[in-house]
């Protein structure tokens, strides 16, 4: 799949037990439905066509269990060949968000990374605050943009001001290569539902 029609919209569903969302395109389009599996040693995900889960298109899977630098493998459900990996940067994204995201050969050729370290400082301040804690999903909303082996930010995931952090924006701010743009949208997947197990 490519040629997505940017922006992209992400909206978690609070009414599972599972870390379930949606992602549709510009045209209110579903493109995948992601399901994260519960009560696994290894973080799994399996990404669907739609909400009905009749067919699968993706897997993500990390290569070892509770491990801060745990790698996570992307596979095409159909073949079950690896099309890609994505990272996160133990040490570096103590503080701020940082991921590697890997081809089907194993070669680092983009980053992302956390624009501002600050909003999640603010974020766990204030929901230390009894009431106050419910306008944190309001206040603080952190981005994340990715970059190529030039520096160039070619994608951008905003989180958008709503309760329990549910409703995420990805733009495309330049020209990606169109063999590369369903691995980048899975590794924000997969790097979204991390992002949000750590608050």
């Amino acid at each position: 799949m490519s040629n997505f029609n940017f922006p992209l919209y992400f909206q978690f569903k609070i009414s599972t037990f599972h870390n379930d969302f949606t992602i549709k395109d510009s045209e209110n389009r579903t493109l995948f439905y992601v399901r994260q599996k519960l009560f696994k040693l290894k973080e799994e995900i399996m990404i669907f066509a739609n909400e009905s889960r009749s067919e699968q298109l993706y897997g993500i899977k990390a290569d070892r269990w509770l491990d801060f630098n745990a790698n996570y493998t992307i596979t095409d459900a159909r073949t079950n060949e690896t099309i890609g990996k994505i990272g996160r940067k133990g040490m570096k994204s103590l503080w701020k968000a940082n991921y590697n995201a890997f081809d089907s050969a194993g070669m680092e050729d983009y980053l992302i990374k956390e624009d501002n370290a600050w909003i999640k400082v603010g974020d766990n301040l204030l929901g230390e605050i009894p009431i106050l804690n419910i306008l944190t999903g309001y206040i603080f909303n952190p981005s994340y943009s990715l970059y190529d082996k030039r520096e160039n930010v070619l994608l951008q995931l905003l989180k958008k001001p709503s309760f329990f952090g549910r409703k995420f924006t990805l733009e495309k701010l330049a020209n990606i290569n169109p063999e590369d743009e369903t691995r980048l949208i899975l590794c924000f997947m997969m790097m979204i539902l991390l992002e949000r197990e750590r608050g």
